[in-house]
């Protein structure tokens, strides 16, 4: 190990994303009970599985070489003014959402809200987003936010394929009619998706349909892919009248003025909030929406936030029917999504909560009279703009393309040039009237027009009157309280104090790695170069990613030992879904289409059975041993069993238990011998980076968590990025792009809507692989055990370790056993919400185990966070000691205590203030207060609110 300590060289980057210094070792060396770091990690890792070389990546750079690196590589980025659209706009991020949401530690190093008692801010922002989908769109229900329009748009196919039965249609209504206006990026992830599952697409003209019966639904696109604002009202009754449920992809900046497709009737309406006020990025991330009928609130995929009340009956808010999401299910799931946007669904709320109302139709206003003012100009012109109706997007017939490309590029603009007589233009917020006279000229000179350009004023209505939106919308009192940007710094501070990130403690979670995300790795967010480019540019304007992105792969590739590495997948599921494809596209190229069997670990994560069997697979479960590992003669007679008709095996590396099994090579070669090809799970990467990889232990591809094991933040729930990497027989089959080319020579089609996914979050695990370098990246992952091994030591005696190797140690995570305790009448629930009054988010709760947790203290915390954490651990161990079945008023059941319990006139609690409180001497110093007491998640189940409506209104209830 190489560390400068208090002398230290201030170039080094892993010095400050490390938090043990090297005074540490010693202390910690003997609590765990070894000489040296060597010994610690041959006894963690089996040594058939070690790296006999370094990786093979350059030596880790400064922040300030990085910084101005990556400033170098933006400005190879061209930016031009693009009017591409195809779901994608230029838009305006409000200054004060920026800094205070984008660039703000405590909104953005926020884990998941399972934990509501310390996510209240968080909640109540995804409520405000749900309000705003379900207002513009017309629908009862709407969801925290999917990964993009596309992928949504596959949700709401699957959706209602799985509920056909429940309303009685037919097994065999097998067909999904798309419109031919659908976006070209949705159609290819429909077809990715219907395929495995056995549905049929239909793509045609929505005019010409013929409402058979060997339909069972419909996906629209509001307005089209062109800008054709259709009147869908009559197709949707037809619909209804034959049982077909029907889908809408709508643009939410368009709803503003258009009619609600719910006021039709639809049955889902799906799309993306990233002209909310969301940076192009490339292609992401943005926060997707989903909405739907209340009848289908069991169905719907991902998450949903709902109103419930707490122990003392306040409002409180948390994640509703989160019992029943969809990966839960695990192989009886419909969706394998197991994440959001969350931040870029907070952001895009908060758009909507700055304007309000009005400010949103001034804007939409604003882009639709830009659009008709350009449309009468080339009018005057002579151009012909062939749609009937259109809100922001006109389709022009030119009479030569090329020249028209030529010329607009040299004046750096984008259009979107359909064949080669017609174009489209799509407008947006920052659009303005110099722009449209430079659009203007690029015609005029494309074909050798002399006239003056002066904008039209014989602006027509172009909007029939039966499809402008006469419904209200954001009547809520927060889109009416805060445009002021005063104010709404104020609320977004309020929300964020209201909620535990990592710029307050620890946050330990098994699986998840909650790791530093480094400023100097997030600045570049920001950057107009990086945030201001189209996905669908051509390729010369976008260099600096190119170079970024390709790099990124190759660091990848070398991280995990494989051939190839493809970036589009943009979640951890997203990735396993997109590795099993692979492995499907692979069989059937060898003439081997029937392997559909796939062996999974009964301790596996429940998105893995969910992403197989959406991958077309069979789910066959091999069991663990008493020691926590894969029972090696059970997968073996389980692989000889399907042998005929084995597609992979999927697994997790160290397993899900926190343990590197020694018999993984012996697991992966059964596997191969058999004809199966082997799929890793990379969530917990962190343990393997530097010193065993993917290829090593005989995995085929793999997934990576750039969320997890490579530093992009969580940001409360997503962005995530899942991508994966495959050995050279895999290659050949990486996911594709039907805009921009992608993938490999026989790939697949897309698994989600951009390129390269969430593209502009990709900056900041280049960034991390760049300045950590061979020797950073190698010890990360050695003091991520050594932490681990830590607190299993410091906490020997107290609490029980579930699972460790062969050799008594763990990997960089743990579970500790809680169920011994409820002798005493405490539950893991109980310990996870005292851990709150002690300053702490609680680890990962019964997963992999019920009545367990799972601890991950991840490299980035310091020795004395470490012990912090240990000591509130210790003094819980006492309270549980004290704790009586008998009588459940206690400090554990009664947590997590809020600061209206503490300073209430009325203290009826055998304890003290300053236990429950401030149990220990540290806690004072920086206190953090929930701001509610438990939830009542079974009020909440049973009365499901989830919009902004007034509390009160639900008093009855």
């Amino acid at each position: 190990m190489h560390f400068i300590g208090q002398n230290m060289n201030t170039d080094v980057f892993a010095s400050r994303h490390i938090g043990i210094t090297e005074r540490d070792f010693q202390r910690m060396y003997e609590i765990v009970g070894v000489e040296n770091m060597e010994q610690l990690i041959y006894e963690t890792i089996p040594d058939d599985i070690r790296l006999k070389e370094p990786l093979q990546l350059p030596k880790g750079i400064s922040e300030h070489e990085f910084l101005t690196h990556v400033q170098q590589l933006s400005e190879k980025n061209k930016v031009f003014k693009t009017y591409i659209g195809l779901g994608y706009h230029e838009s305006l991020t409000p200054s004060v959402i920026k800094r205070n949401i984008l660039e703000n530690p405590g909104w953005y190093t926020a884990y998941t809200p399972y934990q509501a008692e310390i996510a209240q801010g968080r909640l109540e922002a995804l409520l405000n987003f749900q309000t705003m989908v379900s207002d513009l769109t017309g629908m009862e229900l709407a969801n925290a936010s999917l990964l993009d329009e596309s992928t949504a748009a596959a949700e709401a196919m699957a959706m209602l394929f799985d509920v056909r039965s429940r309303q009685q249609k037919k097994a065999e209504t097998l067909k999904f009619f798309v419109s031919e206006e659908i976006l070209p990026q949705t159609l290819s992830l429909l077809q990715t998706r219907s395929i495995p599952i056995g549905v049929e697409l239909v793509v045609g003209n929505h005019e010409e349909f013929d409402f058979s019966n060997d339909f069972y639904g419909a996906l629209l696109q509001y307005p089209g892919k062109h800008g054709q604002v259709h009147d869908y009202a009559d197709f949707v009754q037809k619909a209804k009248a034959n049982d077909i449920k029907v889908a809408v992809a709508a643009d939410i900046l368009s709803l503003v003025l258009l009619t609600a497709p719910g006021e039709w009737g639809v049955d889902v309406v799906v799309g993306t909030t990233q002209r909310f006020g969301i940076p192009l990025g490339y292609g992401g991330p943005h926060a997707a929406f989903f909405a739907t009928k209340e009848e289908y609130k069991r169905s719907i995929p991902g998450r949903i936030i709902g109103v419930t009340k707490d122990t003392d009956g306040n409002p409180a808010l948390r994640m509703a029917l989160q019992t029943r999401e969809q990966h839960i299910k695990r192989d009886k799931a419909t969706s394998n999504i197991c994440t959001a946007q969350v931040l870029l669904a907070v952001m895009a709320g908060m758009y909507a909560v700055y304007h309000g109302p009005d400010g949103l139709k001034y804007i939409a206003k604003k882009v639709h009279d830009h659009t008709n003012l350009l449309a009468q100009s080339l009018k005057a012109f002579g151009f012909e703009q062939l749609n009937t109706s259109f809100f922001d997007t006109i389709k022009v017939r030119a009479k030569n393309v090329e020249k028209l490309k030529e010329v607009a590029e040299s004046k750096a603009i984008n259009l979107n040039y359909i064949d080669s007589e017609t174009v489209s233009i799509a407008l947006n917020e920052a659009f303005t009237n110099n722009d449209l006279k430079l659009l203007l000229s690029c015609f005029a000179e494309s074909q050798n027009i002399q006239k003056d350009i002066s904008l039209s004023q014989n602006v027509e209505e172009v909007i029939p009157m039966n499809l402008q939106r006469q419904t209200p919308f954001l009547e809520h009192d927060v889109f009416n309280s805060y445009h002021s940007e005063t104010e709404l710094m104020r609320y977004i501070k309020k929300l964020e104090r209201k909620d535990l990130a990592l710029n307050h403690s620890m946050i330990s979670l098994g699986s998840c790695t909650m790791k530093l995300n480094a400023a100097s790795e997030m600045l570049p967010l920001s950057w107009a170069n990086w945030g201001n480019i189209h996905p669908f540019v051509p390729l010369d304007q976008a260099e600096g990613y190119q170079i970024m992105l390709k790099e990124l792969e190759s660091q990848l590739n070398v991280i995990t030992g494989f051939a190839a590495t493809s970036l589009q997948p943009n979640s951890g599921a997203q990735g396993e879904y997109a590795g099993l494809m692979t492995i499907r596209a692979y069989h059937e190229s060898r003439g081997e289409g029937h392997r559909n069997i796939c062996i999974i670990p009964a301790s596996a994560h429940g998105t893995n059975p969910a992403s197989a069997v959406m991958a077309g697979m069979k789910v066959v479960v091999t069991k663990t041993d008493e020691k926590g590992n894969i029972d090696v003669a059970d997968l073996e007679e389980k692989v000889k069993l399907h042998a005929e008709n084995l597609a992979a095996l999927m697994v997790t590396y160290p397993s899900t238990h926190g343990v590197f099994e020694s018999s993984i090579v012996k697991v992966t070669q059964l596997v191969h011998d058999h004809g199966g090809q082997v799929y890793m799970d990379g969530a917990n990467m962190n343990a393997q980076v530097g010193l065993t990889n993917p290829a090593t232990i005989g995995a085929d591809v793999c997934h990576l968590n750039l969320h997890k094991t490579f530093a992009i933040p969580h940001g409360g729930g997503g962005p995530g990025v899942g991508p994966i990497c495959v050995a050279e027989q895999l290659k050949p089959f990486l996911p594709s792009n039907p805009v921009i080319e992608t993938g490999g020579e026989k790939a697949i089609t897309a698994i989600s809507a951009a390129p390269w996914g969430s593209a502009l979050v990709c900056l900041i695990s280049y960034g991390y692989i760049k300045m950590l370098g061979t020797e950073g990246l190698t010890n990360s992952t050695k003091i991520a055990i050594l932490n681990a091994n830590y607190i299993k030591d410091k906490l020997k005696g107290k609490f029980e370790v579930l699972y460790s190797g062969e050799k008594g140690r763990a990997a960089h995570e743990m579970i500790i056993d809680c169920r011994p305790f409820k002798v005493n009448g405490v539950e893991v629930t109980d310990i996870a919400k005292r851990l709150m009054d002690y300053g702490f988010h609680a680890p990962t709760v019964s997963f992999p185990v019920a009545g367990t947790i799972m601890i991950e203290p991840t490299e980035s915390e310091s020795l004395a966070e470490l012990d912090k954490f240990c000591d509130a651990l210790s003094a819980i161990r006492e309270e549980i000691d004290e704790a009586n079945a008998e009588n459940p008023n206690n400090v554990l059941k009664n947590a997590p205590h809020t600061l209206e319990m503490i300073t209430n006139d009325i203290w009826e609690y055998p304890y003290s203030r300053q236990k429950a409180a401030f149990p220990l001497p540290y806690v004072s110093e920086n206190k953090f207060w929930p701001t509610i007491r438990r939830t009542d998640e079974a009020f909440g189940d049973r009365n499901l609110i989830c919009t902004c409506t007034p509390i009160e209104a639900y008093a009855e209830v």
